[in-house]
Formats: C-alpha cells, sequence, structure tokens
C-alpha cells in the first residue's frame, strides 16, 4: 500500500513523514523544500504476531508494511504546470491513498503560503488543481465514448454516466462525492481519477489542542464537516508530537502520550485509519521458519490470498488450513487448536476474516 501525503507548504507535512518514517526528510519553512518525493517504508503495528512470535520462537518476523510518499506541497496552478505541479500530480496518481494535511494550528512563526489560516480553502485549493486535472482526463475519455456509440448505442449509457461525473466536477466538488451504482462505480474507477482516490485529511494541530480536546480546536470541526460530505476519513494529528516521539523508546512513549491522554501514537490511528478507509485486513501464517502478516482487502477468497504469499500457492490451491487468532493464543499452540477442533479445513470459497491464521495446502 502507497499512501501520498500532501498539502499545502508549510502545513507539517514533511514533519509528519519524517515523524512517521524516520526518514529524514528536509523541513524548512519556506516551500517546494521536498522537490523529489522522499519515500519511506512503515512496518504495521500489530500486536498480533507479537504474541505468535513468543509462541513459535520464529527466526524471521516480518510484519506488514506501508509505504509513506512525501509529496512536494502544491500551489494554485499546478494543474497547468505552475510550481512543482506536474511533479505533484504524476507523484500522487502512483499513489493508492491520499492523506492531505491540512493546517489547524496558529504560529505566527510558520508562515502560511496564504497569509492566514483557513482550512476549507486550503483543501479546496488542492481539490481544484486535483479536479481541473481531472477534468482533462475524463474528457478524453468521453471524446473517446462517442467515437464508440457511432459504432454501437450500448455505449449511450456510458456516455451519460461521464457527463454527469463531468458535471460534478465542474461543480467543484471530487469524484469521491458522486453517487453510484456498482457498474457505476467500476466505470469511474476505470479513468483512475485523481480525485476518485480515497483520501483522509490529517487534521494537524499543536500540543494545546490534543491536551485540551480536538473537539475545542475550531479548525477541526470544519474539516471534519468537509470530510462527511465527501465520504472521505479525517484524523486529528499533531506532527510536533509524533515528532517527539519518533525517536523513543517503547516504554518512552507509551508514557509520553498518557500524559497527552492518548493510548496510542498519531501513526497507528493513521495505519488503522487507512486500513478501514481502503478496506483492508490482515491475515497472518505463523511458524518457526518466520510469522508474517498479509495484508488484502475485504472479501478476498482463499486462493487469491494464497496467491499473495506466491503466484503457484494461488495455482495450485488445494485448501486452507485456519484457525481464528484468538482461538490458538486461548488453546495455547496449534495442536491443542486442532484437538479442540478449531482448525478448519477450507475451499476454494472461503472469504478470508482479520486475523486468519492459515497454512495453505497447494499441489503444482
Amino acid at each position: 500500500m502507497k499512501l501520498g501525503i500532501v498539502g499545502l507548504p508549510n502545513v507539517g507535512k514533511s514533519t509528519l513523514f519524517n515523524a512517521i518514517t524516520n526518514a529524514g526528510a528536509q523541513a524548512a519553512n519556506y516551500p517546494f523544500c521536498t522537490i523529489e518525493p522522499n519515500v519511506g517504508v512503515v512496518a504495521v503495528p500489530d500486536k498480533r504476531l507479537d504474541q505468535l512470535a513468543e509462541m513459535y520462537h520464529p527466526k524471521k518476523y516480518t510484519p506488514a508494511t506501508i509505504e509513506f510518499v512525501d509529496i512536494a506541497g502544491l500551489v494554485r496552478g499546478a494543474s497547468k504546470g505552475e510550481g512543482l505541479g506536474n511533479k505533484f500530480l504524476a507523484n500522487i496518481r502512483e499513489c493508492d491513498a491520499i492523506v492531505h494535511v491540512v493546517r489547524c494550528f496558529q504560529d505566527d512563526d510558520i508562515v502560511h503560503v496564504d497569509g492566514s489560516i483557513d482550512p476549507k480553502r486550503d483543501i479546496e485549493t488542492i481539490n481544484t488543481e486535483l479536479i481541473l486535472s481531472d477534468l482533462e482526463v475524463l474528457d478524453r475519455r468521453i471524446e473517446r465514448t462517442q467515437k464508440m456509440i457511432k459504432a454501437d448505442k450500448k455505449y449511450q449509457a456510458e456516455l451519460d454516466f461521464f457527463k454527469h461525473v463531468k458535471d460534478v466536477l465542474n461543480e467543484g466538488k471530487a469524484a469521491r462525492t458522486v453517487e453510484c451504482e456498482e457498474d457505476q462505480a467500476e466505470l469511474l474507477a476505470s479513468v483512475a481519477l485523481l480525485s476518485n482516490k480515497p483520501i483522509i485529511y490529517a487534521a494537524n494541530m499543536s500540543e494545546g489542542d490534543f491536551s485540551a480536546g480536538v473537539e475545542k480546536n475550531p479548525y477541526f470541526g470544519v474539516v471534519k464537516e468537509f470530510a462527511e460530505s465527501e465520504h472521505a476519513g479525517v484524523l486529528p494529528i499533531c506532527a510536533e508530537t509524533e515528532a517527539q516521539i519518533s525517536g523513543l523508546e517503547p516504554e518512552e512513549k507509551v508514557l509520553f502520550l498518557a500524559d497527552m491522554g492518548l493510548d496510542e501514537s498519531g501513526l497507528d490511528r493513521l495505519i488503522r485509519a487507512c486500513y478501514s478507509l481502503l478496506g483492508l485486513i490482515s491475515f497472518l501464517t505463523a511458524g518457526e521458519p518466520e510469522v508474517r502478516a498479509w495484508t488484502i482487502r475485504e472479501g478476498t477468497k482463499a486462493p487469491q490470498a494464497a496467491g499473495k504469499i506466491h503466484t503457484d500457492f494461488e495455482r495450485g490451491f488445494i485448501r486452507a488450513e485456519v484457525v481464528a487468532y484468538d482461538d490458538l493464543i486461548a488453546c495455547g499452540s496449534l495442536a491443542a487448536a486442532k484437538e479442540k477442533g478449531l482448525v478448519r479445513s477450507e475451499g476454494k470459497d472461503y472469504v478470508m476474516s482479520d486475523g486468519d491464521v492459515v497454512l495453505f495446502r497447494f499441489n503444482v
């Protein structure tokens, strides 16, 4: 999973990226300090893997990972190549989802590119550039569909739908706000519009806001309301706090967060929110050679899950031996779980569940 971190210059984008990846991207009080996208790979925290490691004492421990891309700050006119607009649009096109960092803090020492704090304006600035880029892409698709209609009238419904999407975009609304039937959603996905990508708005606040309660921050309510209108995610976060705890030992981190009234870091909350937004779950494999988490989409069937490990596993799939993580831990061993009849043999139609511990049987 690749997540693109975007936002206007000086909103805390690179500070957040540095904190969650420890990648050391340059953070400075001027636009475009991030020219090439910085990339950092982060392990997905999963306490279930820790428990399995205690049970199996494996030679290798492999969590699932997320790739974060810190994308250059954007200004008005990016869709026409202003600033670093072309790079911005190309980099965001490669990402699975967007983390849009929105400034919700006051600090006279950090200059806002537009001179004042206004989250709704900032969001709309970036959304407008994505929409303008999308209109160009959609116009090309509409033109192609019009040509196809001349040969086959069945494409009329497709054309009508794309024209409706264009009307929505022309109203300044993101493609993700378009209400779709299932077949229309597939059509929309086939155009690869930037404003249709799943998005989480990360409302970047000060430490004081977290201490006082995020709902008391007047800007957070604005971001939350906008996110709800787009069926998007929203997450209050403090990039400065994340920067402070990024270098701490686990025990120190827990104490630091407890002092702020938090039980998990912003990174953990962000990862959880992204999994939920994208409809992702994890299944687990465990044994002495390795304990490992694998990320799949909700609704994935056993053979396709096996294919995540190796294509031969999917091609030669016979069955999946599955035990729920909670059952395995409660029994203390796989042998004990088998004795209690908790290890199931599942076939090709089995839909994987989050936390399934699986051994795939295959023959190629």
